[in-house]
């Protein structure tokens, strides 16, 4: 069995631990002055360290983000309206047979271009030839009878004979006067008086007779010669229907221009009881371009061509075509219908365009537009900064010192790319048109103006974003550059 020793007590620990323990050395007073001055030194400087790395410890701010504006524009401009429109020949013309026969041959080729006085059709032409040589002959032999009309033989051997009858009663009444007082005076017989008075009753008659002879003959020559001249015409009138029958039988294009497909085939009668339909051709150069206009753009566009045309400068048309190119060449407005449509309240107008390439063709679509109105001082701003938030449209500004504002803008026509801000903005203010979607209100950026249009953007240039929906024009439709692109998404922007 083992001894328990006696626990120490706790005066015995603190007597045995005074007499381990070292005693300090004394210090001198001089090196704890310099130990405190350097000390001293060593704070501020730990101080400092510790202040630089809790600033290299703690996150750097992002910079501002990068935006692309534009400047507001304010200038003048003018207003374009434009109206759908259908083109339509200046003359369209029927190619029919206007006389029975056969197709013999076909001269042009389908869809082609013709010229004034080409030969078309060519229809069989024998008979015709024949009957106008029979109407030639006809002719001849009326006028050989007008001239033998025209002779006065007759005429002249009636004549003749009434000199010879008025001859005779001379000498009767001669002998009449010589024998009368000779019988009297019972010189001569009685017998031979009453043959002399005898005589000259029968050459009285005889000379009435004679000019009743020359009347009638006079009167049936001037018949003679007024039948001969009435046949002379018919063959005249005979021979002129068989030449123009003759000519009918070659058909040419009556005008220059674009011929459609062929309706009859060659070895076809044609002409036989009505006027058979051969082809249809159209005139292409100038075209013409129908469209209906509102009440409302007539009056603005009248009050400007009067204006212009005071000044002697017409107003000139444009014709969008249906790819959405521009005719490269201007038109005029040549007819305006009588009266405004009540029902619809449009009126009907006519413009002519030039087209010497022949690219248009009658029954074509497209959009005439013209300059309605000119805006003075108008505010324009680009398309694609405007936003639409809850139907209330606004754009993104940047000030002065680069921070974003959100401006409510009232919108009116469409120029292009721009539209007409009527209240909101100024002209010189910068508007977002890039990178809407990076910034908010009261946010500051780094702006970097646009290109103009058509150049390539800069290097480090931020990488243009979606457009903003196209906000409606409160007037007439702008002229379009370039096809409308789809809409995209509205940016979501704040305020």
């Amino acid at each position: 069995m083992t001894e328990r020793r006696p626990r120490p007590r706790d005066a015995d620990v603190r007597r045995w631990t005074r007499r381990i323990r070292p005693k300090p050395p004394r210090r001198d007073g001089s090196v704890v002055f310099l130990g405190l001055l350097a000390l001293g030194a060593l704070l501020p400087a730990l101080t400092t360290c510790d202040r630089t790395k809790a600033k290299e410890a703690a996150p750097s701010a992002p910079p501002p983000p990068a935006v692309v504006v534009a400047e507001v524009v304010k200038k003048t401009v003018p207003i374009w309206a434009e109206f759908v429109a259908q083109t339509d020949a200046v003359q369209t013309v029927e190619l029919r047979a206007r006389i029975q026969g056969v197709l013999e041959h076909v001269r042009f080729k389908e869809g082609a271009e013709v010229k004034e006085g080409q030969v078309l059709f060519e229809i069989q032409k024998a008979q015709y030839e024949a009957t106008l040589q029979s109407a030639r002959a006809q002719l001849g032999k009326a006028q050989a009878e007008l001239a033998r009309a025209q002779e006065t033989v007759e005429v002249e051997r009636a004549a003749a004979q009434l000199e010879q009858h008025k001859a005779a009663l001379a000498k009767a009444k001669l002998d009449v006067a010589r024998l009368k007082p000779l019988a009297q005076a019972k010189a001569v017989p009685q017998v031979d008086l009453d043959n002399a008075l005898a005589a000259e009753q029968v050459a009285d008659a005889g000379v009435n007779a004679s000019e009743a002879a020359l009347k009638d003959t006079r009167l049936s020559q001037r018949i003679g010669i007024q039948q001969a001249q009435a046949a002379v015409e018919a063959g005249r009138a005979a021979v002129a229907q068989a030449e123009l029958d003759l000519s009918y039988t070659t058909i040419r294009a009556p005008v220059a221009g674009i011929i459609g497909r062929l309706a009859v085939d060659e070895g076809n009668l044609v002409g036989r009881g009505e006027p058979t339909l051969l082809a249809t051709m159209s005139t292409v150069d100038p075209i013409k371009a129908s469209t209906t206009v509102s009440e409302a753009d007539y009056l603005r566009f009248a009050r400007r061509a009067a204006g212009r045309s005071a000044a002697g400068e017409p107003v000139q048309l444009e014709l969008i075509l249906a790819d959405g190119t521009l005719h490269p060449h201007k038109g005029r407005v040549t007819t305006l219908d009588r009266t405004v449509d009540p029902k619809t309240g449009t009126i009907v107008f006519e413009a002519l365009f030039p087209n010497p390439e022949g690219l248009l063709r009658p029954g074509q679509f497209g959009r005439v537009r013209a300059v309605v109105e000119e805006r003075q001082n108008a505010v324009l701003v680009p398309q694609r900064a405007i936003t639409e938030i809850q139907g209330q449209k606004s754009v993104l500004v940047v000030d002065q010192a680069d921070k974003v504002a959100l401006r409510s803008v009232t919108l009116n026509e469409r120029i292009g790319d721009l539209i007409i801000v009527t209240r909101g903005l100024e002209g010189g203010e910068r508007v977002i048109v890039e990178g809407l979607q990076k910034v908010r209100p009261g946010m500051q950026v780094k702006p970097e103006v646009a290109p103009p249009a058509g150049t390539p953007p800069a290097a480090g240039a931020p990488t243009p974003g979606p457009a903003a929906s196209p906000a409606p024009a409160a007037g007439g439709a702008a002229p379009p550059t370039a096809p409308p692109k789809a809409p995209a998404a509205k940016p979501q922007g704040g305020g």
